[in-house]
Formats: structure tokens, C-alpha cells, sequence
């Protein structure tokens, strides 16, 4: 959450942010209420104060009437502390609701806008957009060609949004996470394999509302569980409480997970097939850092997954996220969007990864801190989060665009030492 200080101290700052955001919070009476506690807390600290100096004297009496007049005020303000305490626990717990609706700040350079359309395009990526001499198809008739998906006995099984993955398409699933990790993992990254669940206090710390009719998150009923929508909750919450030395950070984690989400309202042509699922399996990146690090790591973030794309051979774009687009978490996102021929009329861009700097966001909900040597008190840390590879939005880039003209797809050579082979032919 939002440091309470800075929104006592800046609101016309913070109302101007959730403005640019789309974001209606109160403000005036998250400020007017911290007025009221730390009144409170005042009240309760003199009283506890008065009380003490009372309970010192009562030895000290002449009489023994004396005494008991000195412990029934003792009583009665104890009594009158006790109330003052529990205005201001009231008070603290009225404050803490509406300070976790208030988003982040954005960071100075994000465009500012409603929605993606004001999206800003930063970079593209190495390859060019294919110039087919064919009608290339989609990923769905792509898998219907060579046997690689099966959406309708998914339905069967679960449901509608719900599918398997068949042959080679399984093979490009286990590459895609080979490939991902281990290159993550030459560059300093720790792989971890994290828990398909959490408790509603870890999302609620990184920043998802499981509960509530616009929820994208699975809860598991009679339980205070939930399924994750990205292994950014699970990484997050891993060090929840903790206090890292200064000398730690940055802690850079690669984290392999399932993801669910309800996808509600998600449907339409551009949706269609793997693009929007309630499950599939995800790369995620994560790191904590001490608060000047933050920045220049985002940028190492944003060049993996440059650098990942550009090994796969698919055609992106890099853009800056406008303020109304960003999560409540995120001071800046860089998405990116790869070039999808068979999405839309003629091909269109689909985000595939991003990368989100949350400063210390999330950190200050999941009281995740850092310390100095030599020096007193503790410090929030920044978190980071970016995606490596969302397996069924990469398998979509990868099947459209390095489809052939005789039906076969050729396989990226970075992948080609785990599918076993240069190319997918046609099923037979």
C-alpha cells in the first residue's frame, strides 16, 4: 500500500495519480481520520501515563483511605485508556480499508491515458513481422491441423476455457519452460517450484482481491485458500514478514507455476484459443531490492523478455503502459506484445509477457523489510515481478508465425534440443 505519511503529507499529489489511474479513493477522509487517530493515541498515552503516576503513589499514601481513592482513579483511568485505545483501534482498522484501495504513484515518465490505447510503443523487437505469400491460419486451426490441441474435450473435463494440449504441443510446452528457466538461471536467477495455492492474506498483500463479483481469482470454498493466478503471489508471500541484510538484494527468483483465473468477461474473437484461458502454466520472474536498485532492474526485466522473443524468433513490440492501464501495485509496466498473425483481421498485436516495478507496494502490505549493518531500524524493500514465458500465449506466437506454406511450423532452434526435431509436420 501507499505510504500513509506521503498521503497525509501530498494529497493533492495522490488525488492527481488516482485521478491520471481511473481510481476513486477517499482521500479527504482517510486524512481526516488519521487526524482523529492520532488524537486518539495522544489520548490513550497521557491516560496510560496519568495511570502509571497514580499506581507509583499509591505506596506512598498516608491512609489507607487515601489509598483506595488512588485506585479507584487508577481504575477509572485505565478504564478511560482502554476506550481511548479502542476508538483508536477502530479508527486504525477504518484507515487500513481505505489506504489499500489507493494505488501506487505512478512513475513521472508513464504516458497518462484512460486505457491501453494510450499505450506508448518504446521498441520493437529483432524480427520482422512475417510477410506470408499464403493465408496464414490461427493457432486453433493450426492445432486442429497437427493434432496439438484439444479444446472440446477440455470442455468435457472442465469446462468451458479449459484444454488439453496433445503430441508436440507438449513438447513445446516443456521446451518453452527449459528454455525459460535455464537461461534465467545463468543470469543469477534461483528456480523455484512454488505452491498452486495461497491464503487470502498473501493475494490481498501482493494485490489481488479474491473475493467480490470482478475477482479473476478461483477460492476454494470453506477455506481460506485460493487458486494463483501467477506465481508474483506465491514468490511475494515467500518472504512475508521476513528481514533481509542489505547485502542480500537483490534476491532474484524464477519461479515455475500453474495459474487460474476466472477470465470473466473475456470473450470475443480476439480471446479465442489459448489466448484466454483459465489455466496454463507460467515463468515468472520476481525479485526484492533495496529501493535505488529497483529502476535499473526493471530495465533488466524488460531486456530478458526482449531477449527471450527475440531467441524465439517472434516478431514484438515493448510499451510503456499508460496510468489507467496499470494495477494498483505497479509504478511502471512495460508490456509485450507479440505480433499474432491469425488474431483479428490480417494479425494483430497480443500481449504476452510484462513487467511491473511495485517500488515498495507490496512490501509495505507483506511487511517485507530490509537492514543496514551499523545501522538502526528497518527498511521496506521494492518488489519487481515480470513474466518469462506464459506457456499457452507463447505457444500462440510461435505456432502463427513460424507456420509454413506446405502446413508445416518450423521450431525455433533455441527450443529444437527438447521438441527433438527442426520442424512439426502435418498429422497424418
Amino acid at each position: 500500500m501507499l505510504d500513509r505519511k506521503y498521503i497525509v503529507e501530498h494529497p493533492d499529489l495522490v488525488k492527481q495519480n488516482c485521478a491520471a489511474r481511473g481510481v476513486t479513493a477517499a482521500v479527504d477522509q482517510l486524512i481526516a481520520l488519521e487526524a482523529e487517530r492520532r488524537v486518539k493515541s495522544n489520548e490513550a498515552q497521557e491516560l496510560n501515563r496519568l495511570a502509571n503516576e497514580t499506581s507509583k503513589l499509591i505506596g506512598k499514601a498516608a491512609s489507607a483511605e487515601a489509598r483506595e481513592e488512588l485506585k479507584e482513579k487508577g481504575r477509572s483511568l485505565r478504564e478511560q485508556k482502554d476506550a481511548a485505545q479502542a476508538a483508536h483501534d477502530v479508527l486504525e482498522q477504518q484507515i487500513l480499508e481505505l489506504q489499500t484501495h489507493i494505488p501506487n504513484m505512478a512513475h513521472p515518465d508513464a504516458p497518462v491515458g484512460a486505457d491501453d490505447e494510450a499505450n506508448l510503443q518504446i521498441s520493437l523487437g529483432k524480427t520482422p513481422i512475417p510477410q506470408f505469400d499464403f493465408t496464414p491460419q490461427d493457432h486453433v486451426e493450426l492445432g486442429r491441423l497437427h493434432d496439438l490441441l484439444d479444446f472440446e474435450a477440455g470442455a468435457t473435463v472442465a469446462g468451458s476455457g479449459f484444454y488439453f494440449l496433445k503430441n508436440d504441443a507438449v513438447l513445446l510446452d516443456l521446451a518453452l519452460q527449459m528454455f525459460a528457466v535455464q537461461l534465467l538461471v545463468k543470469k543469477g536467477f534461483t528456480p523455484v517450484t512454488t505452491p498452486d495455492v495461497a491464503h487470502t492474506t498473501i493475494l490481498h498483500g501482493i494485490g489481488f482481491m479474491p473475493r467480490g463479483p470482478e475477482t479473476q481469482i478461483y477460492s476454494i470454498e470453506n477455506t481460506d485458500l485460493n487458486l494463483v493466478a501467477t506465481a508474483e503471489i506465491t514468490l511475494g508471500g515467500m518472504y512475508s514478514g521476513h528481514v533481509f541484510d542489505s547485502e542480500q538484494l537483490p534476491l532474484k527468483l524464477v519461479g515455475l507455476s500453474h495459474c487460474f483465473r476466472t477470465e470473466a468477461g473475456a470473450a470475443g474473437r480476439a480471446s479465442k484459443g489459448l489466448y484466454r484461458v483459465h489455466q496454463f502454466t507460467k515463468v515468472e520472474m520476481f525479485a526484492f531490492t533495496l529501493p535505488e536498485q529497483s529502476d535499473a532492474l526493471h530495465e533488466e526485466l524488460r531486456e530478458i523478455e526482449c531477449e527471450l522473443f527475440d531467441a524465439l524468433e517472434v516478431p514484438f513490440r515493448v510499451v510503456d503502459t499508460a496510468t489507467g492501464d496499470l494495477g494498483g501495485p505497479a509504478y511502471r509496466k512495460y508490456d509485450l506484445e507479440a505480433w499474432m498473425p491469425g488474431r483479428g483481421e490480417g494479425g494483430q498485436w497480443g500481449e504476452v509477457t510484462s513487467t511491473s516495478n511495485c517500488t515498495d507496494y507490496q512490501a509495505r502490505r507483506l511487511n517485507i523489510r530490509y537492514k543496514v549493518k551499523g545501522e538502526k531500524g528497518t527498511h521496506f524493500v521494492h518488489t519487481l515481478n515480470g513474466t518469462a514465458v506464459a506457456i499457452s500465449r507463447a505457444i500462440i506466437a510461435v505456432l502463427e508465425n513460424h507456420q509454413r506454406a506446405d502446413g508445416t511450423i518450423q521450431v525455433p532452434k533455441v527450443l529444437q534440443p527438447w521438441v527433438g526435431k527442426e520442424s512439426i509436420a502435418v498429422a497424418q
